[in-house]
């Protein structure tokens, strides 16, 4: 937990960062390419780097379903930051989400109970996952550069936001693989190796989505998609599973459902 919650603030600074670029990307240039030539967006992705180490980390120790939720949070630290670069104060309704959110995160956690599942499972149980993730999320990226500015940034947020799940999902199994391994074991996993090129593709994407139209909408789509990808590649691949038993489901349910409505609600305010 406290791994998780270190790498959710320091996401929350990478991110700031890496907006105020995006806000003042010329138009008619490549985003991607304008952002990498600013010494700064080199700071916030050398910090997005640390938060990632850190979620490693978090995830050599506990379950996917456990750091997940906890990740969400960084949207707590993304609005002080914000407000600080604005020079203006945390607002009544952001304290109020940030509330919610908090309660929501805490009832999946404790509630559910999470449990870890297998820490190697086989090629087998990967394969539909990733046939079937990929030709959805290269078809809605096709799709997206063919719609109008808002359009775009909504569709490119959600593949932004599903990469990053399969990148939680590997970056769990990477970790199990050190745990038990060692480097030895790490440098011979395939899985390492599709982390680097998903993380490599899902940063692209991203820079993209923030540049493509406002971050009101992209930034929404990325935060939801990240943790269902995840928490349904958790359940399918890795075989982690809630604890919860009859009536304790439509707790969950509500639980998840303030999760999501807090999580879209301080993205947009994060901005």
């Amino acid at each position: 937990m406290l791994f998780a919650l270190a790498s959710a603030l320091t996401i929350a600074w990478g991110t700031v960062v890496r907006h105020r670029i995006a806000e003042h990307a010329p138009e008619g240039k490549s985003p991607f390419l304008t952002a990498i030539r600013r010494p700064l967006w080199w700071a916030g992705m050398s910090t997005a780097i640390i938060a990632y180490m850190l979620q490693v980390v978090a995830l050599a120790f506990g379950p996917l379903l456990v750091v997940q939720p906890v990740l969400v949070m960084s949207l707590m630290f993304t609005l002080p930051l914000s407000a600080i670069y604005d020079g203006r104060r945390v607002s009544l309704s952001e304290t109020f989400w940030s509330a919610l959110l908090t309660a929501g995160v805490g009832v999946v956690v404790i509630l559910g109970r999470p449990v870890g599942g297998e820490a190697h499972p086989e090629i087998q149980r990967w394969i539909p996952s990733l046939v079937v993730g990929s030709l959805i999320l290269v078809g809605m990226e096709r799709i997206a550069r063919r719609l109008i500015r808002r359009e775009r940034a909504l569709l490119e947020g959600l593949v932004t936001g599903a990469l990053f799940g399969f990148v939680a999902v590997f970056s769990k199994a990477v970790a199990d693989v050190f745990v038990s391994g060692g480097i030895p074991g790490l440098l011979t996993a395939w899985e390492l190796y599709a982390l680097t090129a998903t993380a490599s593709i899902g940063t692209y994407v991203q820079q993209n989505a923030f540049n493509a139209g406002a971050l009101r909408t992209s930034l929404p789509a990325m935060k939801i998609g990240e943790p269902i990808v995840a928490f349904s590649l958790g359940y399918i691949v890795l075989g982690e599973k809630f604890q919860v038993y009859d009536w304790e489901w439509v707790w969950m349910g509500l639980a998840i459902l303030v999760v999501v409505v807090a999580t879209v609600v301080l993205s947009r305010k994060s901005l």
